[in-house]
């Protein structure tokens, strides 16, 4: 199969209707028309995305379908904005799942540009993994099946070769959320206290519409933090605790979370689900495509009390005004709490490090040509990089030798831990399972894993979507054989019933 050359990729990034390409001259200078001081932060209403009812049920399975479509969308009070969607809407519906029930999500493509959908934090067979050329082409659709393993936060979004930052980055990523009983017993804040938070940066023109600049191939940072869709929205809260899911869904920017009281955050789950016990900490850094649960307790606050949530500095991201900010929280009202946060939320065993069969190294750089590359590589079809078996388990060492930039790798397939940083232990907040791994400056990072439940070709890449799309991704082929990650293509519409 014909690899996409980079100025193939870059023709394909530069088709957008609704996107703007800055010339070099503004890339690192920001853009004439800035509108970020035209949002007053903390002035827009909070919401939540909408749950995604499905089409239809059975004993087994639950039958989704969502259309990717362009649609105005108003971000920026008095101006709307042509966003790609899921249903239209930005960011998509969040899909609501049982463990071990079947979910087959329909997807349908009414966008001009080819797309592929990546269930990120599932364990899919290889046909459903949202494989990088695995594309639904305009005119087409995909259904895809998951099994629905594990409880935990996912996040579904475009995987498509070359061009992933930019149909993310105008939308297409939502929500996607497996709960079961266990977790569902355990006194945590429940309802309309338990809260997705979706962050995302834009950059937006005069006119609202989309601004995507990649800085020279390097990173799309904004200077508009928007939550939910919302940008630094204000939200109403009684003097409870809540539980906040939160997800960076940012092309190239990381956060690091703190309250603006200096009160602990606690962290009750990671990426791969609930960790054993909580862990307080007073900031959490949060890379692209991390998510974390975290519990806030606001009944130490008087009514009429604001509490901010916070942006602290990290090297490597664009600062712009308020990008320090996320959104606030104004305690209004008074409410009876039966919510508890216990000291067990779940056993787990992690792999020790013992029954690892071998360790291999893997290092992220830029090359002198301006390609992010692993090992010295780009993306090619025909490589594949490791070849785990079966059930084994290995230790995969990330090494990031400058200080250009931080690396989120992402591992597809599978969850595993941190086993250290430059060999240090890994921050309290991340010993839970995890699926993305923030590589930072001049660090090593080594995690452990188990390789299943599938056999055949998966890939790996860093998270900051401009890198992946060049070049910074990979695959690796567990076992031998399996399902080739090509073999259910998209089919063209119309589509039958689901």
């Amino acid at each position: 199969m014909k690899r996409i050359s980079r100025r193939e990729a870059l023709k394909i990034a530069a088709l957008a209707g609704g996107t703007i390409l800055l010339p070099v001259g503004l890339q690192h200078r920001g853009y004439a028309q800035r509108v970020d001081q035209t949002v007053e932060p903390f002035t827009l209403p909070f919401r939540t995305p909408p749950v995604l009812n499905p089409v239809r049920s059975d004993s087994t399975t639950d039958y989704y379908q969502i259309t990717m479509r362009k649609a105005q969308v108003e971000i920026l009070p008095g101006r709307t904005s042509e966003i790609w969607g899921y249903n239209g809407i930005f960011p998509g519906p969040i899909i609501k799942q049982s463990r071990g029930r079947s979910s087959i999500v329909r997807f349908i493509n009414n966008l001009d540009v080819n797309t592929s959908v990546h269930l990120h934090g599932m364990a899919s067979s290889p046909q459903y993994d949202g494989y990088t050329l695995d594309f639904i082409a305009p005119g087409y659709y995909k259904d895809y099946v998951y099994s629905n393993p594990a409880a935990a936060n996912l996040w579904y979004h475009d995987h498509g070769l070359a061009q992933t930052a930019r149909n993310v980055y105008m939308g297409l990523a939502g929500m996607y959320i497996v709960q079961d009983q266990e977790e569902l017993a355990l006194p945590l804040p429940k309802g309309n206290y338990d809260i997705p938070l979706i962050i995302q940066d834009r950059q937006f023109a005069s006119d609202g519409s989309l601004v995507f600049d990649n800085r020279n191939q390097t990173s799309v940072m904004g200077d508009v933090v928007t939550v939910n869709g919302v940008p630094w929205p204000r939200m109403e809260v009684a003097n409870r605790k809540y539980r906040f899911r939160v997800l960076n869904a940012s092309i190239s920017r990381s956060y690091r979370l703190a309250l603006s009281t200096g009160d602990d955050l606690i962290v009750i789950g990671t990426d791969g689900g609930l960790m054993s016990a909580p862990v307080n900490t007073q900031d959490i850094r949060l890379a692209m495509a991390e998510r974390y649960d975290l519990i806030i307790d606001f009944s130490k606050y008087a009514l009429g009390t604001r509490v901010e949530l916070r942006n602290l500095p990290l090297p490597n991201n664009v600062v712009f005004n308020n990008i320090d900010k996320i959104m606030c929280f104004d305690v209004v009202r008074s409410e009876t709490d039966d919510s508890l946060v216990p000291s067990t939320l779940r056993n787990i065993q992690f792999i020790p490090e013992s029954t690892a069969v071998r360790t291999r190294d893997f290092t992220v750089q830029q090359r002198a040509d301006g390609v992010w590359v692993i090992n010295g590589n780009g993306w090619d079809r025909n490589r594949v990089d490791a070849n785990p078996q079966l059930e084994e388990v290995e230790i995969w060492r990330f090494t990031n030798t400058a200080n250009l930039s931080f690396h989120p790798m992402h591992l597809h397939l599978i969850d595993a831990h941190i086993l250290d940083r430059n060999g240090q232990p890994p921050f309290a907040y991340e010993r839970g399972w995890k699926d993305v791994f923030y590589v930072g400056e001049n660090e090593t990072v080594r995690m452990i894993g188990k390789f299943r439940p599938f056999r055949g070709q998966f890939m790996y890449h860093c998270h900051n979507m401009v890198h992946e799309d060049r070049d910074m991704m990979s695959q690796f082929q567990v076992g031998q054989g399996g399902i080739d990650p090509m073999s259910a293509p998209a089919r063209p519409l119309p589509a039958p019933r689901l």
